[in-house]
C-alpha cells in the first residue's frame, strides 16, 4: 500500500496550527557545536551538513539509537546513518561525533553533554537540529537538562507540504505532530522539560486531531 503524501483539506487548518507552534523561529548564528537529534527524518543530517559548511559550528554531534519508527529505515542506528549521510555531503569525519545510545530526547541531550565533556570540548552554545515539529520539545528539554547552554533551534527550512512530501507519509507526520504537542504539554509535569505556553488554538487543534484518530504517537 502506498502512503498518502498530500494533506487532507479537512485537517489542514489544525495541522498548520501545530506546525507553526512547534517551530521556535530562532535565527541561526555561529555556535560551539551542532547537535543533530536522531529521528526518521534524514533531513536533520542534511541540514546539519549545510550549517556546518556555512561555518555555523566546528563540531557536529549526531545522537540517536533506534525507535520502532526508525529501525526499519536506519537499521544501524539513527546517529550512524546520519553520520554517513553527512560524510556524503562533505562534512569531514574528524568534525563528526556519534552518540549511538540515546532512545529519547532527554537522553539525546544528556549523552551528548557527557560525550563532549569526555572529549574535553568546551561548549557554551549549540544549534539543536531536529525535525521541524520537534523544535519546541527539544528546546524545553535542553533548557531543563542543560540550563546553562545557549540554545538555537533549527530545522531544514521546508514548507509544510514539501516536508510531508519529503517524508512520504502524511499520517506519520500528523501523528508525530500530535504526539509532540502532547509531550510539550505533559513532560513539564513529569520533570522532563520546562513549561511552554500552549495557546488555546493549539490545544483546540490538538484535541480535534486526537478526536479524528491521530493517536498512534500519544504517550
Amino acid at each position: 500500500m502506498v502512503a498518502e503524501v498530500s494533506l487532507p483539506a479537512g485537517y489542514r487548518a489544525d495541522v498548520e496550527v501545530l506546525w507553526e507552534y512547534h517551530q521556535m523561529g530562532h535565527v541561526v548564528r555561529p555556535c560551539d557545536v551542532g547537535i543533530g537529534l536522531g529521528s526518521h527524518d534524514l533531513g536533520v543530517a542534511t541540514f546539519a551538513a549545510e550549517l556546518y559548511r556555512r561555518g555555523m559550528f566546528p563540531w557536529v554531534v549526531f545522537t540517536g539509537a533506534n525507535a520502532p519508527t526508525t529501525v526499519g529505515r536506519f537499521p544501524r542506528g539513527e546517529a550512524v546513518h546520519y553520520r554517513e549521510h553527512a560524510l556524503e555531503l562533505g562534512v569531514p569525519d574528524e568534525a563528526i561525533l556519534v552518540e549511538p545510545r540515546a532512545t529519547n530526547t532527554g537522553q539525546n541531550i544528556e549523552y551528548t553533554r557527557s560525550l563532549l565533556a569526555a572529549r574535553d570540548i568546551q561548549v557554551g552554545s549549540a544549534v539543536l537540529i531536529s525535525r521541524p515539529y520537534q523544535q519546541r520539545r527539544a528546546y524545553s528539554t535542553a533548557r531543563k537538562l542543560w540550563p546553562e547552554l545557549e540554545i538555537i533551534c533549527a530545522s531544514r527550512p521546508l514548507p509544510l507540504d514539501e516536508y510531508i512530501e519529503s517524508i512520504g507519509d502524511v499520517d506519520r507526520v500528523i501523528n508525530m505532530l500530535v504526539g509532540d504537542t502532547q509531550r510539550v504539554m505533559e513532560y513539564p509535569k513529569l520533570g522532563f522539560a520546562i513549561a511552554q505556553d500552549v495557546p488555546d488554538d493549539v490545544e483546540a487543534a490538538f484535541r480535534r486531531l486526537v478526536g479524528a484518530g491521530f493517536t498512534s504517537r500519544l504517550i
